[in-house]
């Protein structure tokens, strides 16, 4: 290796040499490229300005602000006490007012299905599906088969108590185990699940009395469903005729219903939510198109 008190300078370039050599490659002292030095030295004085101007150098209990006394933490907090403040007039117009002012005002509208939409997401997707759209034992949103009705005050009283939710005020309807409690003998299960899906559009199976299932079904069905099989929404009974049953449209699923029925259950959002995501939910959910 060169000494390095004695620099020698390359022949090819005419450049000093550090002194460095490996494997007999030498390394060049060339200077750096002065709009480089001028760049880094102005990026130098720029960081000194900022460390004067701007908050920068943290403390022990806190940091300093600064000239300017600017912070992009206060700003962005201020940012969202405004959006709060906004949200929360808003919020106590649309608690206030009726769902007709409500989607004949177009501020307080839009705001309803903003709100809606994202409150929808947090806590009734997971079961109605991000549309709506349901699945088997959970509503279809999109339909206009709504057992407690379809209106605006109709899904705020459900989305209120919910549906066998242990609430005081929520809807509740069971229909009997017609074969688990022995109710019904298994032939005249048989023959009202073959008179319903007849009635549905479904191919019953052969052989089996249409008539007598006709006759259990007045006798035991009627008085929740409607003799016309529509359902009736006082006693929370859902029309037999529907494109859409809640539990699965075929034969075998209508037998299992009438045997053993299952019972779902929606909680209550009253106390869990406030009043005005909850009214914004029925907005939201409205909108999908289905009830009334």
């Amino acid at each position: 290796m060169a000494d390095i008190h004695h620099k020698e300078i390359d022949e090819i370039s005419g450049v000093e040499t550090t002194g460095h050599e490996w494997d007999g490659l030498k390394e060049l002292n060339n200077p750096l490229p002065k709009w480089w030095l001028y760049l880094f030295y102005a990026c130098i004085v720029w960081a000194i300005g900022y460390w004067v101007v701007y908050p920068s150098w943290p403390l022990i209990s806190g940091y300093t602000h600064g000239v300017f006394g600017d912070s992009q933490r206060a700003d962005a907090i201020a940012t969202y006490d405004k959006a709060i403040a906004d949200r929360s007039h808003l919020g106590d117009q649309l608690v206030n007012a009726s769902f007709d002012e409500i989607l004949s005002t177009p501020a307080l509208l839009e705001f309803a299905l903003a709100n809606g939409q994202a409150a929808f997401g947090d806590n009734c997707a997971p079961c109605h599906g991000s549309g709506g759209t349901g699945a088997v034992g959970y509503p279809n949103l999109q339909d206009d088969s709504w057992i407690w009705g379809g209106t605006l005050d109709d899904i705020q009283t459900t989305l209120l108590y919910g549906i066998r939710s242990g609430n005081d005020d929520a809807r509740i309807a069971e229909m009997p185990a017609f074969g688990k409690d022995e109710l019904l003998t298994k032939e005249e299960i048989d023959q009202v699940a073959n008179f319903v899906a007849s009635k549905a559009g479904l191919e019953p199976e052969a052989g089996v009395d249409l008539a007598a299932g006709e006759t259990v079904f007045t006798d035991n069905c009627a008085a929740c469903h409607g003799e016309d099989l529509k359902g009736i929404q006082d006693t929370g009974a859902p029309s037999l005729l529907s494109a859409n049953y809640l539990y699965g449209k075929s034969l075998k699923a209508i037998k299992a219903q009438v045997n053993s029925p299952r019972h779902g259950v929606m909680p209550a959002w009253v106390g869990r939510l406030d009043p005005a995501t909850i009214k914004s939910l029925a907005v939201y959910v409205h909108s999908f198109g289905g009830g009334q």
